[in-house]
């Protein structure tokens, strides 16, 4: 009997351990579908790049025809180099328009021809512009020369800041410039439509891009303003556009400028206070390579993003107002290929999109933390036109064949209605995102939402090691499903789905692709479904499912009815 009793205690340990074993092995995901947290925002919806001449040649056209595909709101885009002096050529970093020259006396000429062939881009896809006021026009720059920079990837970053960068030799002729500006606009798409836009003013001043004092950016800020609302009271204003907030000079310049807009006078004006109706700033993180892998840092950017929503909410009287951030992305040169930065090798695959849909998830919850009216996050990524294959720039697209981060937006672009619950059992607070990054364990997380009809939840398995690793088990839990009967549809993006790099390497990486290994590269860059779709029946309101997640994949499952 003792020897019965001493088996049946090891059998039945055996059994728990086991059990324990086999409950551990899954990261489980409980979603009440009636929880709801709040409207879901599409932050996700705003994109932008230095090179505006990009926006109406063939790849260009073809990558904001994508958007505008993706997306259930109008897409905002944001370019530099709207008011550079120029015949339009493109290359890295630089673009041109011409908008703004002056006769041998000195009288203003005004020629929107570019700008209009790039405003039209958009508008004929109903997506709005970001306008950025900027870069200073050379016939008004106080140092029109050098002028147009050559940089290249290997190139010395501050070799990019020439004339353009400079203060304006008559702020009177610089308002006079904005005022023209908006009441072309308005002319060409109406009061109504351009009442819809965000205008700001710049980038990045607290940095080279302005080489000028805090004190001259706010008079270029005041002027700019004063002429946008001669043109049109109701048109919004925004700024200062300034790098990371974790940084001392670019949270004391954000505050400053803060400060000004409330409290200062006016340059313009000689009244006390600026027109202030959203605000702006930038937020990167900061890969590094480490043992020969890249390592990423989201929690910097996280951080950074922490740092500015700390800083607006600190004022009372403005913490109502939109926050855009301008720029906010992995690390901070969107130009710098692999050739000459290895860090940015996690541009091609999948680290890029994994990154993209763990970052943007938590964007929300530092939002909802802060109490800040958070409204977009702009991705600083675009295409390169007639570049190398995966030459590892930081874009959406190569050569017009999407690349895997891009259908992280498609993703989003299918959750809309409310943020929902979801309770995990490995869950990270955004406070230990913030200061420890990823490091340790795999970031493996979830992002829900519902409507009237339909439920999305996103779920990425980020680390920020590009090391192999062993999937996933993930096993989800709706609660309090009302429909009797749901479609549920699965999406992927790892290294077999949704991914055309994996595809082009496979090719053998060729740099001259075959008309049929472009078309190809096309369908496999689109996103595409893991399992078939398939009818469940929810038991008393609940549904359970389960799958693996390799490292560095995202999955997006929606139940419709």
């Amino acid at each position: 009997m003792k020897s019965f009793k001493i088996l049946f205690i090891i059998l039945l340990s055996g059994y728990y351990l086991f059990t324990y074993a086999q409950k551990d092995d899954y990261t489980t995901f409980e979603i009440d579908v009636q929880n709801k947290l709040e409207p879901m925002k599409p932050i996700w919806a705003w994109f932008g790049y230095d090179e505006p001449n990009y926006t109406y040649m063939k790849d260009g056209k073809k990558l904001l025809t994508e958007l505008s595909e993706l997306s259930y709101v109008p897409i905002n885009v944001r370019v530099h180099n709207l008011l550079t002096t120029g015949d339009g050529t493109p290359a890295l970093k630089w673009g041109s328009t011409n908008a703004y020259r002056e006769d041998n006396a000195g009288n203003p000429i005004y020629d929107w021809t570019i700008v209009d062939s790039i405003f039209d881009t958009y508008i004929n896809r109903g997506m709005k512009p970001l306008v950025e006021i900027g870069f200073m026009p050379k016939a008004l720059s106080i140092k029109p020369e050098p002028y147009q920079h050559n940089w290249t990837p290997s190139s010395n970053y501050n070799d990019i800041y020439t004339g353009w960068a400079y203060p304006p030799k008559d702020y009177n002729k610089w308002r006079e410039l904005i005022y023209q500006w908006a009441k072309h606009c308005i002319e060409r798409y109406g009061k109504e439509e351009v009442k819809t836009w965000y205008w700001e003013v710049w980038n990045e001043p607290n940095i080279g891009y302005w080489q000028g004092s805090h004190e001259e950016y706010c008079k270029l800020y005041d002027y700019a303003a004063d002429g946008l609302k001669k043109a049109l009271p109701e048109a919004k204003i925004g700024g200062p556009e300034t790098t990371d907030p974790s940084g001392k000079n670019a949270s004391d310049y954000l505050r400053l400028f803060l400060e000004h807009c409330i409290r200062g006078k006016n340059y313009a004006t000689g009244e006390i206070g600026s027109p202030l109706d959203f605000i702006t700033f930038h937020a990167k993180g900061g890969p590094r390579v480490i043992d020969n892998r890249v390592q990423m840092n989201m929690g910097r950017q996280l951080l950074n993003i922490s740092k500015g929503f700390e800083i607006v909410a600190s004022f009372p009287e403005l913490r109502h107002l939109p926050i855009i951030i301008g720029e906010s992305d992995p690390e901070g040169c969107a130009a710098c290929s692999i050739e000459h930065h290895p860090q940015n090798a996690y541009r091609n695959g999948t680290m890029y999109s994994s990154y993209t849909a763990a970052s943007f998830a938590r964007k929300y919850d530092l939002a909802r933390k802060y109490g800040v009216n958070f409204i977009g996050a702009v991705s600083w990524s675009f295409e390169f036109e007639n570049q190398m294959w995966y030459a590892g720039f930081r874009d959406l697209a190569t050569n017009g064949v999407d690349k895997p981060v891009l259908n992280v937006f498609r993703m989003f672009g299918m959750m809309k209605g409310n943020l929902i619950s979801v309770k995990s059992s490995r869950n990270f607070s955004i406070e230990e995102l913030c200061q420890n990054s990823v490091r340790k364990e795999a970031d493996v997380n979830a992002l829900a939402s519902s409507d009237d009809r339909s439920i999305a939840v996103m779920i990425w398995n980020y680390h920020d090691d590009d090391l192999p690793a062993p999937d996933e088990k993930i096993k989800i839990s709706f609660k309090n499903i009302k429909a009797k009967r749901v479609l549920v549809h699965h999406y992927r993006i790892d290294n077999k789905y949704s991914n055309s790099y994996e595809v082009w390497k496979s090719m053998g990486s060729p740099q001259n692709p075959s008309k049929e290994q472009i078309k190809e590269l096309e369908q496999s860059g689109k996103l595409q479904m893991y399992t078939s779709p398939t009818w469940h029946q929810p038991k008393e309101k609940n549904l359970n499912l389960s799958f693996s997640l390799p490292r560095q994949g995202v999955s997006l499952v929606t139940l419709t009815w």
